[in-house]
């Protein structure tokens, strides 16, 4: 009978272990970047939509809505037909513009 000694026999455990702690390393860094994107997304929602209530009825309705999107109105400013926000979120702010019709 031939007999074959096993030299490599638990090889898969710190493989296993190794891609295991790679996956929540890469978990841990999309994180913040998720966060960041998710803040990204909020502050130009808001920043929308205050835009389009200051152009309709002006500074105190951009602010109230911006507030009611968990956003703080930076700025409010009218040139003509046009009306800017500029907005906040976390550590993230956004500028709209929309048209007095």
């Amino acid at each position: 009978m031939i007999r074959i000694d096993r030299v490599d026999g638990g090889q898969a455990v710190p493989l296993v272990l190794a891609v295991v702690a790679l996956a929540v390393v890469l978990v841990l860094a999309l994180v913040p970047l998720g966060r960041r994107v998710d803040e990204r997304a909020r502050a130009q929602a808001a920043a929308d939509a205050a835009a389009l209530a200051g152009a309709a009825e002006g500074e105190a309705a951009a602010r109230e809505v911006a507030e009611a999107n968990d956003a703080a109105l930076l700025d409010w400013w009218a040139a003509g037909t046009d009306v800017w926000v500029q907005v906040q979120v976390g550590d993230v702010e956004a500028l709209a513009q929309a048209r007095r019709e």
